[in-house]
């Protein structure tokens, strides 16, 4: 059998065709044997090679070479044309496909709380504060008696605080924490206390459950000056240059003299808008200098000793911080929230 260019065009013809009229991976692998296999159309015409001059041969055989190459470029183009539709029909029908690669999981990331409380510690421990911390259930003594809480405080009674069994609360705020450290040590020592803490409190505008953060100082010159400059240096570096603090007088059982810290709403610049109920300043947290009966019950004599103390909503700065408009939006678990802090 001689062959000629001729054969090698039809050959090329024949194989384009059969190809493209492949509608599955099993007939492809059939038409790659039947055309360029050991036994294959291409296999047969190269071997009437031999009967060609030499000078034919060689001109033939590069033509048959190319012809094979295309060929083969065909049949790989096609099998990637039937693996794609492959992946594309699994897909649609939700069958698993272990050749797919795989879908990466969403990655975890840390609650918009947990961040502001770890920059919290931080900027404290740069201070010199360690950190403390107590337990959620709690004893009446340490959450209201050594805290210089009156017996018939409303603070006590069922509709504010979660009772867990005699003398036990769910705690109220983290000012036990406060006792538990100073009990057994020897002043100048300096606290910070964050954590969970409970209020039977369902309205709209509450949670029962919510985040503060504890801090108290004492040691024989502390004055309510150092309590501001701490506040002061603590509320620039956590929300910004541009804050401005405002104390007011008020009463806390525990500190005396005591006075709230309102700060000034970043989102109107002072201006007023609903988020700070039109004033221009929001509520902070509760501040002043710890209270010699306070004091007496931790076994520090307040002759020589002195002290502040201040505690905030780690909730609402968050809020603030990261733009979050209603403080359930935290606690919802929604990820199309989570994902944008």
């Amino acid at each position: 059998m001689t062959v000629s260019p001729q054969d090698l065009a039809g050959l090329e013809r024949e194989a384009r065709e059969a190809i493209q009229a492949v509608d599955s991976l099993p007939a492809l692998v059939e038409v790659r044997a039947r055309l360029v296999g050991k036994k294959g159309s291409l296999s047969a015409v190269l071997r009437g090679l031999g009967q060609l001059a030499p000078e034919e041969r060689a001109r033939v055989g590069a033509a048959a070479n190319a012809t094979k190459e295309r060929i083969e470029g065909w049949l790989e183009e096609r099998r990637e044309a039937l693996e794609r539709r492959e992946r594309e029909r699994a897909v649609a029908e939700r069958r698993l496909d272990v050749s797919l690669p795989g879908a990466r999981p969403p990655l975890g990331r840390l609650h918009p709380v947990t961040r502001v409380e770890r920059d919290i510690v931080a900027f404290f421990a740069s201070l010199g504060f360690q950190v403390e911390e107590g337990p959620e259930v709690e004893l009446e003594r340490y959450n209201f008696d050594d805290l210089n809480v009156p017996a018939d405080h409303p603070a006590r009674d069922e509709h504010d605080t979660f009772w867990v069994g005699p003398g036990r609360v769910l705690r109220t705020h983290t000012s036990p924490v406060q006792i538990r450290a100073m009990r057994g040590r020897t002043p100048p020592f300096r606290f910070i206390a964050p954590g969970r803490v409970y209020r039977h409190d369902l309205s709209p505008r509450h949670s029962p459950m919510f985040h503060q953060v504890e801090g108290f100082l004492v040691d024989d010159r502390a004055t309510f000056g150092d309590l501001k400059g701490v506040l002061y240096a603590f509320a620039r570096h956590l929300l910004g240059d541009a804050i401005e603090l405002r104390f007011r007088s008020s009463f806390f059982p525990f500190t005396e003299p005591s006075a709230e810290m309102d700060y000034s709403c970043l989102l109107c610049a002072g201006a007023g808008c609903a988020t700070c109920s039109q004033t221009g300043w929001i509520e902070w947290g509760g501040c002043g200098m710890i209270h010699p009966h306070v004091l007496r019950a931790c076994e520090i004599d307040p002759e020589r000793w002195q002290g502040f103390a201040f505690g905030m909503s780690l909730d609402r700065t968050a809020m603030l911080r990261h733009g979050i408009p209603h403080i359930r939006l935290l606690f919802e678990g929604d990820l199309r929230v989570l994902e944008q802090v």
